[in-house]
């Protein structure tokens, strides 16, 4: 692939469920569509990928009950494992991963705790050198009888990594030491109680952070302060229209994507089967939810916008598709545009 229309995506999806592991496909930029050119099903349960900074690098989970990480090289059309292993996590049900301070970091769904792996000069993961374990619960009986770590990720300025854990309705913000590999606690910001938080995602100033919750329909807004590593939550918004708020089937909210610009959050909502519009004011602390559009398939379990914001990418995890989307660069609302065949698919990354 060549020029600058080409570009690469990268697809995660669950092989215990028909997946095909992680499949590749060529990305045209002027289109956004997508041709799928291999797949390996090296890694089991690939469920999250995320990539180097120099894009050379593939790194994903293995959401197994006894969770691994494994680096993959994606010089060529098919990534190679690197290293020759999968690596443990020493946790359960990893869901999320994440680089900071030179090391790799999973947020493991299953155990409640976050591991963290150096990463050798290959880029390949050593043996996990820290596990951070959360306490707490819920009050939902069913989803948060104990810690569920989701999400793990830096925050803008890079000092700082923020886990988001469903279980125990709160965000952890602490540090990674960058020679030890220890994670550092710093604080603990408990949002309201029941919500569920799964993912969030920064305002690109950097001052601003949206928490999509899971297990009630809604975003919260929250001022971000890098200088001291406080997250302060604002205040909720939906993300339904309210037609659906009488809807029989329950709806769980799952990624959240902040625009480019600053202008739009898009939410995507399992069982509602939609991608949410909402636009924020130029402070960054007030949403309002605009529009909500079919997602091109059932159970959205990732969005993923492109390098360029102008193509949001949807991976249906229950249709087994992934569907992309031109998006109104004016409106944020995003327009079906195609899809192709993508097994139990989990997650869409763009490189």
């Amino acid at each position: 692939m060549s020029g600058n229309s080409a570009g690469r995506a990268f697809i995660g999806s669950f092989t215990t469920n028909g997946g095909k592991g992680i499949t590749v496909a060529e990305v045209d930029r002027e289109t956004g569509a997508l041709t799928v050119v291999g797949s390996t099903d090296t890694v089991p349960d690939p469920s999250f990928l995320v990539a180097s900074a120099d894009g050379t690098i593939l790194y994903a989970v293995s959401e197994a009950s006894e969770g691994a990480a494994a680096a993959l090289d994606i010089a060529g059309e098919v990534p190679r494992l690197v290293g020759g292993c999968l690596r443990s996590v020493n946790g359960d049900g990893p869901t999320h991963l994440t680089l900071a301070a030179n090391h790799l970091v999973t947020a493991n769904y299953g155990s409640g705790s976050v591991t963290v792996l150096p990463l050798r000069e290959d880029g390949s993961p050593r043996a996990a050198v820290f596990v951070e374990q959360h306490e707490g619960s819920g009050p939902d009986a069913e989803r948060q009888t104990e810690p569920h770590a989701h999400q793990v990720l830096p925050d803008p300025s890079g000092d700082w990594l923020l886990s988001v854990d469903l279980g125990t309705d709160s965000v952890y913000v602490g540090a990674v030491d960058r020679v030890t590999g220890e994670l550092r606690p710093h604080g603990e910001t408990a949002l309201r109680p029941g919500t569920g938080p799964r993912h969030l995602a920064f305002h690109p100033a950097g001052r601003h952070a949206y928490v999509l919750n899971e297990l009630e329909p809604t975003l919260t807004l929250c001022r971000w302060d890098a200088a001291t590593g406080v997250l302060e939550p604002l205040h909720e918004v939906p993300v339904l229209p309210e037609e659906a708020a009488g809807a029989p089937d329950r709806t769980y909210p799952s990624e959240v994507v902040v625009s480019l610009d600053g202008r739009f959050v898009w939410t995507a909502n399992r069982g509602h089967d939609s991608i949410s519009v909402l636009t924020l004011d130029e402070t960054g602390e007030k949403a309002q939810l605009v529009a909500s559009v079919p997602c091109g398939g059932n159970w959205p379990r990732d969005l993923t916008l492109d390098p360029t914001g102008q193509w949001l990418y949807a991976a249906n995890e229950r249709s087994g598709d992934v569907s992309w989307f031109a998006v109104d660069q004016e409106t944020g609302v995003p327009r079906h545009a195609g899809s192709i065949d993508a097994p139990a698919a989990s997650c869409v990354l763009l490189v």
